[in-house]
């Protein structure tokens, strides 16, 4: 079923691109090495694309627009097909995340069923293609007319998705472009291409026309630019960083963006708040997919009165998650997903170690492997409570109250999510609604599954929304026919 994908050579697999429907290299010639991050050993390639292969790629799907004319229900059908191949094969994308990206073969199953369950749901998504009947009547000026308000498809889409979750992020952009009638071309990060490839492959047993999905790798100045600067592209959907994302939308030109950047989640923990259940949804926010998650707790702001209380909780909880390597079954915590990574991390920590913060777990790293970590005494200036960390370390701050602690939530220059914990549920909607958040959960971390609910930020966390049928009104346009009735 995969064996085409790749050819072998002394144990590592060299990896096609997709374009027009054939698997091949790529006009340069050139590779990009895939590490697994635990071992740090070369196990993949992927071709090194030129400018060339991404306008190949673009004009394969600039000339499949018939895409578009399929009727929603043979979209569908593939979907669907998409969804049982996807399900039939669990285990071998499974391994295959947890070898380019590091984290643990259970958090690895867990992205594959979630992107199968999200398959599944495609006809909710659907429902968002449905037009709309708007009658003129309330007005003078349209007394006699009446509006049908379509949705229908950009183009091409241009899908970059980020590496911490290669195949669910990556699905998510899609699906949602494909059931629209677009057309794409996907880009996945460099560090983690390899899932992106084999869910090409499935689509297309699935029944997925030649061209309706390309696939280009490479580096984002060799590949990335040349592709959202593209005067064919209609519409670019990122996942990744906010400086990404700010050069994305200085070059992209007159499109649609849709735009899912960095956060700063903060968990404000109040005074009558259940502690061990925060304790529990604060280590699990931090820790999961080791801390590399754009909607991770990356703050704790607790109110004075059961701080230390709440630091016992905490500390209690983090012992539940060991590090270590990905394969084994009760690792909780694996490598973060390169040198940098880890670098960026460890610069942090010692910064907030350096200006008073207190250490109280963790604090060192073995390979990429970054400890659980949590520090007390964290205060506003410190670097690691204003910079995305992507690592798995929980910094703590005090505050006398309520107020304070939104105010401090607020002064990010993110705002992506956040989440409250407390039993008095008319102040945790009095304290959501002053929250300058895309999302506030209230006694849960930040989590937002399969797409249920809209999902996406504010300020420099981005532009647009993710879900069912959020999803799609970014990758459609509007067309209305106003009728005049005679």
């Amino acid at each position: 079923m995969f064996r085409n994908l790749f050819s072998e050579e002394d144990g590592i697999r060299h990896y096609k691109i997709l374009i027009n429907g054939c698997w091949n290299c790529t006009v340069s010639g050139g590779k990009i090495d895939v590490y697994n991050p635990y071992t740090w050993k070369v196990f993949a390639s992927v071709p090194a694309c030129s400018a060339e292969d991404v306008i190949s790629a673009v004009n394969s799907a600039k000339n499949h627009s018939e895409f578009a004319k399929f009727k929603p229900v043979e979209r569908l059908e593939i979907i669907e097909k998409t969804a049982q191949i996807m399900s039939e094969n669990l285990e071998e994308i499974a391994s295959v995340i947890t070898m380019e990206s590091g984290k643990p073969l259970s958090v690895s199953r867990g992205e594959v069923k979630a992107t199968v369950e999200r398959l599944r749901l495609a006809p909710q998504e659907v429902r968002a293609l449905y037009g709309e009947y708007l009658p003129g009547e309330w007005i003078e000026d349209t007394a006699n007319k009446f509006a049908i308000v379509l949705r229908k498809p950009l183009g091409v889409i241009a899908t970059i998705s980020s590496f911490n979750y290669p195949l669910y992020i990556a699905a998510a952009k899609i699906i949602p472009a494909l059931l629209a009638g677009n057309t794409v071309v996907a880009k996945p990060a460099s560090d983690t291409p390899l899932a992106l490839i084999y869910f090409a492959r499935i689509l297309e047993l699935a029944g997925l026309p030649a061209g309706a999905l390309n696939i280009v790798t490479g580096s984002g100045k060799d590949v990335g630019d040349v592709l959202v600067s593209s005067e064919d592209v209609s519409a670019i959907s990122f996942t990744g960083s906010t400086a990404v994302g700010e050069h994305i939308a200085k070059i992209a030109g007159i499109k649609k963006l849709h735009l899912e950047l960095g956060g700063k989640a903060a968990a404000i923990v109040l005074k009558d708040a259940d502690l061990k259940n925060a304790a529990a949804q604060i280590v699990r926010g931090s820790f999961r997919n080791s801390g590399q998650r754009c909607d991770a707790v990356s703050r704790v702001i607790a109110v004075k009165d059961i701080k230390e209380k709440l630091v016992e909780e905490i500390l209690a909880e983090a012992e539940k998650y060991p590090s270590g390597d990905p394969l084994c079954d009760k690792t909780q915590v694996g490598p973060l997903i390169n040198k940098k990574a880890l670098i960026n991390v460890e610069e942090l920590v010692d910064d907030a170690a350096s200006s008073g913060g207190r250490i109280l777990l963790g604090g060192k790293s073995s390979g990429l492997v970054m400890e659980p970590t949590v520090i007390d005494n964290v205060n506003p200036s410190m670097r690691i409570a204003k910079e995305e960390i992507f690592g798995p370390v929980i910094p703590i701050m005090t505050v006398s109250d309520y107020e304070e602690a939104v105010a401090l939530s607020n002064s990010s220059e993110y705002g992506l999510d956040s989440c409250i914990f407390t039993e008095n549920i008319n102040q945790a909607l009095r304290i959501a609604k002053q929250l300058q958040d895309g999302s506030v959960t209230v006694n849960s971390a930040p989590a937002h599954g399969v797409g249920h609910f809209p999902f996406g930020g504010n300020k420099k966390s981005g532009l647009g929304r993710e879900g069912l049928g959020y999803s799609i009104d970014e990758l459609t346009k509007l067309h209305t026919v106003i009728i005049t009735e005679r």
